[in-house]
This record gives structure tokens, C-alpha cells and sequence, in this order.
């Protein structure tokens, strides 16, 4: 068996992150062969990271990507905050979103096949920090938004926001970004909430008028009313101001001559239920299986 050099071991260490013993283990049954210990342990990382797959990763980050005109959204996720503010995971999800935004793409599919660098796939570089951190984690959603002004806010790891807008300056710009990421309007007006969505919220409102037994005509300025209530909570225009609660958003913009085009807000985690630990259960059943 070849010597394997505490040289050798460091320089497969610095490359792939692994700990000590793995990189000597990885060297001895490769002879030395640095390249071809660094295919293996991919090879192993690939299997490590299937394993990991089923794990439910609800945590993670937005990482924001703007230029020229264009900004790009990336939710990457993991299991645990602790993770998602791990330098590692950080640096990745950040190249992610760079390499997205230089391809043009939204389609994580597309975004998985394409070079990451070092000779690895973006896929490849994934499964590489999954083997090393040893949580699941995915590339899960892009979005991107464009226009010639263009403003971004995020609130920690967790909430991205990107607005387009016309007139006012960087800190309109900024200050609509925050409320939306405060906020979380579902349009910008009424004219734009989603029809499904308006006729599901107005159902919801029947069935509780109706629940009243009330007259007919009582009900439907009940639902009126609730239908009413449900926009100024939900679109951006007719919500109150986060920088000033006695105005609304409408309002405000229109004194200062500012116009919203569109916005895109992201929320890691959005649609992803996440596993509740019941650490009382966990601990019964290790002291269960170890009589």
C-alpha cells in the first residue's frame, strides 16, 4: 500500500472539505491518486445524498442576483437554520443564483446539468455539500423580475423581495420592498388578485354570512363588506403603510408620483410541510430499543 503523505491528505481535504480520516481512507484505497479519490468520493456523495433525499428540507435561504436590468430569486434549501447559515451552504446558494442569472433560466432542471466550476455540474457541487454538511439540500425555485428600476429587500435568510417601479428614488424603491416583504400583499390592485383566489375567499364569506340566518339582502353586504375587508389586507395599494400606518400604500405612492409594475416576493419554506419533531417520542423509543 503507498504512503499516503499528510501533503496529500491536505490538499484532498482543502478541495473537497471532507474530514481528515475520510481523505486518508479515500488516498489509501486510490494509491495516492488525488483525481481519482476525489471521482470516488463524488461517486460515494452521490449515494450519500440519495440517502438524504427522503429528509424534508423546509429551511434555507433566498439568495437575490441583480444585473443589468434583471434580478433573479433563489430559494435553496436544507433542514436546519443552522445549515442555511453555514458558509458553505451561503456559497453555494450564491453561485446558484449568479449562474442562473447569467444562463437566463428559472428551470432548476435545466439549472442542475449546468458547469458550476472545478469540473462539476451544479448537481454535482449539490450532492458534494450534502455529503459534506450531511443534510438534504435542494435548489428548489427561481424567479426572476426585470425593469429599469429596480429595487431589493431581504428580511434575514428567510423572505427575498423585488420590486419594478417608476419614479421616486432607490429609497422609495427600498422602503416599497420592505413593506412587501412585511406585508406580503397577494397583487397590486384589485384588478390583479387571481380570480381563483378572489372566488375561493368570497365563498368562505357566503358560508359564513349565510351561517348567520340572516336576510338575503343582509348576506350579500355581509360578503360586500368581507370581500372589501379581504382586498385592503391583501392588495399592495390598499394596505396600510408600513413606514407610516395612518396612510395607505396607494396613497402614498401617488403623492410622491411613483407607479409599481410588478413584484416578486419568495418565503423559504412556502408549500413545504415541515416534520414535527416529537423529541419525547424520540427518546421513549431510543431507551425502548436499547433494553
Amino acid at each position: 500500500m503507498t504512503q499516503i503523505s499528510a501533503k496529500l491528505v491536505k490538499e484532498l481535504r482543502d478541495r473537497t472539505g471532507l474530514g481528515m480520516m475520510e481523505c486518508k481512507k479515500a488516498l489509501q484505497e486510490t494509491d495516492g491518486d488525488v483525481e481519482m479519490a476525489i471521482d470516488n468520493l463524488r461517486k460515494s456523495g452521490q449515494a450519500k445524498a440519495a440517502k438524504k433525499a427522503g429528509n424534508i428540507a423546509a429551511d434555507g435561504a433566498i439568495i437575490i442576483a441583480q444585473k443589468d436590468g434583471k434580478a433573479l430569486m433563489l430559494e435553496v434549501n436544507c433542514q436546519t437554520d443552522f445549515v442555511a447559515k453555514d458558509a458553505n451552504f451561503t456559497a453555494f446558494a450564491e453561485k446558484v443564483a449568479e449562474i442562473a442569472l447569467e444562463n437566463n433560466t428559472t428551470d432548476v432542471a435545466a439549472l442542475a446539468d449546468m458547469p458550476y466550476g472545478d469540473g462539476q455540474t451544479v448537481e454535482e457541487a449539490r450532492v458534494t455539500l450534502v455529503q459534506k454538511i450531511g443534510e438534504n439540500i435542494q435548489v428548489r425555485r427561481a424567479e426572476t423580475i426585470e425593469g429599469a428600476n429596480l429595487a431589493s429587500y431581504r428580511h434575514g435568510l428567510r423572505i427575498g423581495v423585488v420590486v419594478s417601479y417608476e419614479g421616486g428614488n432607490e429609497e422609495t424603491g427600498k422602503s416599497l420592498a420592505m413593506h412587501i416583504a412585511a406585508f406580503n400583499p397577494v397583487a397590486i390592485d384589485d384588478t390583479d388578485v387571481p380570480a381563483d383566489i378572489l372566488a375561493r375567499e368570497k365563498d368562505i364569506i357566503e358560508a359564513k354570512a349565510r351561517e348567520s340566518g340572516k336576510p338575503d339582502n343582509i348576506v350579500e353586504k355581509m360578503i360586500e363588506g368581507g370581500l372589501r375587508k379581504y382586498l385592503e389586507e391583501v392588495t399592495l395599494l390598499r394596505q396600510q403603510y408600513v413606514m407610516d400606518n395612518d396612510k395607505k400604500v396607494g396613497d402614498v405612492l401617488k403623492a410622491d408620483g411613483v407607479k409599481v409594475l410588478s413584484f416578486k416576493r419568495l418565503e423559504v419554506g412556502e408549500g413545504i410541510e415541515k416534520k414535527q419533531e416529537d423529541f419525547a417520542a424520540e427518546v421513549a423509543a431510543a431507551q425502548a430499543a436499547a433494553k
